[in-house]
C-alpha cells in the first residue's frame, strides 16, 4: 500500500502545460466531482453567514478553475452578490459561467487592495502547494477578506485513495483526471496539518472541521474591528 502518512509532493499534470483540449476535458471531470463529491452544502453553509448582512455581498474565489463552485456560491448568496474568480490560467476561466467576474492572476500577486471582499474562498486549491508555501498563500488570502477566509479541501485517507484507484478510470473521461485525482488525494491534508498551516501564517482562531466525503472546511473569521 502507498504511504499516506505524509503529504505527497508530486505535481499535478493540470498545473503544467498540456494541450487545451485535454485541459478542458479534465476541467469537465472536475465539474463532475464538484457537483457530486465536492462538499458543496457544507462549504456553502460555512460561507453564507458572513454575507448575510452585507448590503452587496462580495466573494473572491482564488484558484477557481472553471468557476462552477463560485457560481453556486453567488446564487446561494442572492442576486446582489458580486462574485470574482481568480485563476492563473486564462483557459480555465474561458469555461467559467457568465455570472462571475474573471481575473487572470497568480495567488502570490493578487491585484486587489486589503479587505476588498466580504469573504475569500479557496476550494480544492490549497493542496496544490507544499507545506513551506502555505503560510504566505494563506496570509495573502486572509488579508483580502473583511469577514472571513473559508477553505474547502481534501482530507487525506486510505478510503478515498482506494476508491480512486478502483473507480476514477470509470468516472473520468480524461487520463489527466485519473492521475491528478490520485495525486490530489495524496496531497490532501490531515486536520492538524491544515490548522498548523494557518498557525504558521499567524492567522488566529481558525476552525477546522471534517465534512463528508473526506473533506475539510477551515474558517478563519476576522475579529470585529480587525
Amino acid at each position: 500500500m502507498i504511504d499516506l502518512a505524509r503529504r505527497a509532493t508530486d505535481r499535478e499534470t493540470l498545473d503544467g502545460d498540456i494541450p487545451a483540449h485535454e485541459a478542458l476535458r479534465s476541467l469537465r471531470d472536475l465539474q463532475f466531482v464538484d457537483r457530486w463529491l465536492g462538499n458543496r452544502r457544507a462549504f456553502t453553509s460555512s460561507v453564507l453567514p458572513f454575507l448575510a448582512d452585507a448590503p452587496r455581498p462580495s466573494i473572491l474565489d482564488v484558484g477557481c478553475g472553471s468557476g462552477d463552485v463560485l457560481s453556486g456560491l453567488r446564487r446561494a448568496a442572492g442576486r446582489r452578490a458580486v462574485a470574482v474568480g481568480a485563476d492563473l490560467k486564462l483557459l480555465h476561466l474561458t469555461a467559467a459561467p457568465a455570472d462571475i467576474l474573471r481575473v487572470v492572476a497568480d495567488v502570490r500577486r493578487l491585484p486587489f487592495p486589503a479587505q476588498s471582499f466580504d469573504v475569500v474562498t479557496a476550494s480544492l486549491f490549497l493542496h496544490h502547494f507544499d507545506a513551506p508555501e502555505l503560510p504566505d498563500v494563506l496570509r495573502g488570502l486572509y488579508a483580502l477578506a473583511r469577514r472571513a477566509l473559508v477553505v474547502n479541501d481534501l482530507r487525506r485517507a486510505r478510503v478515498p485513495y482506494a476508491f480512486g484507484r478502483a473507480f476514477f478510470k470509470v468516472l473520468f473521461r480524461s487520463p489527466v483526471s485519473v492521475s491528478d485525482g490520485l495525486i490530489s488525494i495524496r496531497r490532501g491534508f490531515l486536520p492538524r496539518e491544515l490548522a498548523e498551516a494557518f498557525a504558521a501564517a499567524g492567522i488566529p482562531g481558525v476552525r477546522v472541521r471534517r465534512t463528508f466525503p473526506y473533506r475539510l472546511v477551515a474558517v478563519a473569521e476576522r475579529p470585529a474591528g480587525g
